[in-house]
């Protein structure tokens, strides 16, 4: 099977750091419509594996009142993390280098938790380190929300993301789409209740835990 395409692109004119992902303009808006039922109304929400930047921007935009701490492993995506903030206004913090599966976090507190696309474009031990690293940063009550596509015990896989799964694993065999029932056992050892789950477009899930 030939590599699938990279997720994002560089935008035309702008210079190599500033990458683009099409998905996050579908997705964007219904996220933050969840969001607006789930996010403190003040304080400081961290976002773990930020990619290319521009999820932290439209949050940063949607929500003015709260600050935004975006965070990824990979220098590259640091750099048009850094990038995009030229367009973001002042809510939006320099972004840090942090490795989920690391228990080692360059943040030590915050009042809510937001990661997208990362459980299935990971290792598992990513999610693993994620959930702990929400427990220690999370104080009681605090939301964790995770946001992308997931399989469901009892219920079919859509054609779609069967095809996800299979162009991921062909990618990386560590990565694919996990079981949600085992996330959230997972999230439930480290402190977390399931609250909800939402259904979004494209087959995807925004679920919605909180510290316990």
């Amino acid at each position: 099977m030939a590599e699938p395409p990279q997720p994002f692109v560089f935008e035309p004119g702008a210079g190599p750091q500033r990458r683009i992902a099409p998905h996050v303009a579908r997705n964007a808006g219904p996220i933050i419509e969840v969001l607006r039922g789930v996010l403190p109304e003040s304080g400081l929400v961290l976002e773990v594996a930020s990619g290319t930047g521009e999820h932290a921007l439209h949050f940063a935009r949607a929500f003015p009142v709260l600050t935004f701490q975006p965070t990824d492993p990979d220098p590259l995506a640091l750099s048009s993390i850094e990038a995009w903030r030229s367009e973001a206004p002042a809510n939006l913090l320099p972004p840090l280098a942090l490795d989920a599966a690391s228990d080692d976090w360059p943040v030590g507190r915050a009042d809510a938790l937001l990661c997208i696309n990362m459980v299935h474009i990971s290792p598992w031990a990513a999610t693993l380190g994620l959930l702990r690293g929400a427990s220690r940063v999370l104080a009681a009550g605090a939301p964790l929300v995770l946001y992308g596509a997931y399989r469901r015990a009892g219920i079919p896989t859509a054609p779609s993301n069967e095809a996800f799964d299979e162009s991921l694993k062909a990618r990386n065999p560590e990565w694919g789409l996990r079981l949600l029932e085992d996330v959230v056992a997972e999230a439930e050892k480290a402190g977390f209740a399931l609250e909800r789950v939402v259904e979004m477009p494209v087959n995807n899930l925004t679920v919605v835990f909180r510290r316990g």
